[in-house]
């Protein structure tokens, strides 16, 4: 079964900036990436989202997970979830491997979900 690729437009926009601040985020108060060459997607009307490098996350606290979620504007999903000594949190980190080209920028970054990983923009 194929799946449906759809086109960002004026309906359903999709911006990928660099964020040109520093991002950090931490979870259970211990730091899981800090960076400063992150990118903000924002997509429609929901709340951007900061997307990490993978160069500068700490994977040795992340463990690779089998469940993935496609986006029609994105494409497939991959996860992980966080083992950061007693945070353990299932599917809180995702990541575009291959993703379309409307928001290519994104391949080798990673977002955290908000409700369990912290992450600040902070004002440096």
């Amino acid at each position: 079964m194929s799946k449906p690729v759809k086109i960002p437009n004026e309906q359903h926009p999709i911006t990928v900036t660099a964020s040109g601040r520093h991002v950090v985020a931490t979870v259970g108060g211990q730091v899981i990436a800090d960076t400063k060459d992150a990118l903000t997607l924002q997509e429609s009307t929901y709340p951007a989202v900061q997307y990490i490098p993978r160069k500068d996350v700490d994977f040795g606290l992340l463990e690779r997970s089998d469940h993935t979620t496609y986006c029609p504007y994105k494409g497939d999903a991959a996860y992980y979830s966080i083992r950061a000594g007693e945070t353990s949190a299932d599917n809180a980190v995702w990541t575009y491997e291959a993703p379309y080209d409307a928001v290519a920028q994104i391949k080798e970054y990673v977002a955290f979900y908000p409700n369990v990983v912290d992450v600040q923009v902070k004002e440096d």
